[in-house]
């Protein structure tokens, strides 16, 4: 029986622990981890403290080392067999991947900041797929962007405003340029993460960190927008509470308001129902992760590599640095001199 490590996430702190790796049940799949992305939510609950200990890692993917018995294709019918590389659905109707949190209980290897990941949840929608790792891990966050959009509901030639240059922020660029956007304005920073904004589709970039004023920033949207009448679709992927009335901000009359960022409870805010939402007779939608079907629409999408994803993905880490990740996602977006986009772990560095 082989053995691998996995971290464990207590409060603020991590540490990494070995556990014997299970032979697959006849229905599991073991997977030997390649990469695993550093969330936006993996960071808001450490903010919090972790009140359990935690495996985290939902942004995954690996190959496949054993397979059980009656496994014989994955979500989409596609044969697969040792060897070949997937990406998995975190979310199933029996718990999600990445927030198990009785690590010293079997099969242990839940999440993906670990050397394997264990897959046996009934209804576990896992798919196969070509795609070099650094962009294959970007897929459970690039369906976040499809939910979005498609809540969204975009019409050809909107004028969309998204808040927040983050991974999340650059996904849903990419899924309102493949969507028919006409003009797309990022609201975010730094300004290397602005850069990439610009390659994913961005017609216009506002730097938060220049244009540290939120009326200021909302008059340059408005200058962005036809007629300065406003955007028709304003996509909020910061997670940050001040950002969701600063957006209702940008909206035309009768425009749509998605809130995409706060996956974790973050607090709350005051703002006034009358002017920010009646007087704009707009529509305010929110999604909640994604489910199979955007992951089988957006696999095609970013398997014709239309786009640099790969640049989204700035470092990449051993898990024994998992701490310098999160902090530098905590701080200034920087580690070392560089700007961080995306940081991910890889077990086999």
């Amino acid at each position: 029986m082989k053995s691998g490590r996995l971290i464990v996430a207590k409060g603020q702190e991590f540490a990494i622990r070995e556990y014997d790796v299970p032979a697959p049940a006849a229905d599991a799949v073991v997977i030997k981890q390649e990469l695993a992305g550093i969330c936006g939510t993996d960071l808001h609950m450490w903010q919090n403290g972790f009140s359990k200990e935690m495996v985290l890692g939902h942004e995954n993917v690996g190959v496949i080392t054993d397979l059980g018995k009656d496994v014989a294709t994955d979500w989409n019918g596609v044969p697969v067999k040792e060897g070949d590389r997937i990406i998995f659905k975190p979310g199933t109707s029996s718990g999600a991947y990445g927030f198990y949190t009785e690590p010293d209980a079997a099969p242990h290897f839940y999440g993906g900041f670990s050397d394997y990941v264990y897959l046996d949840k009934p209804n576990t929608c896992f798919i196969k797929t070509d795609l070099p790792p650094e962009v294959a891990v970007l897929t459970e966050p690039f369906t976040v962007g499809v939910h979005a959009i498609m809540r969204g509901d975009i019409q050809f030639g909107d004028t969309v405003v998204v808040q927040g240059s983050g991974a999340i922020g650059l996904v849903t660029t990419i899924c309102a340029k493949v969507s028919g956007a006409g003009k797309i304005i990022v609201v975010g920073g730094p300004a290397a993460r602005l850069d990439l904004a610009r390659k994913f589709g961005a017609d216009v970039t506002i730097d938060i960190e220049e244009v540290t004023s939120g009326e200021e920033r909302t008059e340059l949207v408005l200058d962005a927008t036809p007629g300065r009448r406003g955007a028709d679709r304003v996509f909020e992927c910061a997670g940050f509470l001040p950002a969701t009335p600063e957006g209702l901000g940008y909206l035309r009359h009768s425009g749509t308001f998605v809130e995409v960022g706060h996956f974790v409870d973050m607090g709350t805010l005051e703002f006034n129902i009358n002017r920010s939402l009646m007087v704009r007779n707009c529509r305010v939608e929110a999604i909640w992760g994604s489910g199979e079907d955007h992951f089988v629409r957006a696999m095609p999408i970013l398997e014709k590599l239309e786009f640099p994803y790969a640049d989204m993905v700035s470092h990449v880490l051993p898990l024994e640095q998992v701490r310098d990740g999160f902090q530098a996602l905590n701080g200034d977006y920087r580690l070392g001199d560089d700007t961080v986009v995306k940081i991910v772990l890889s077990p086999d560095l």
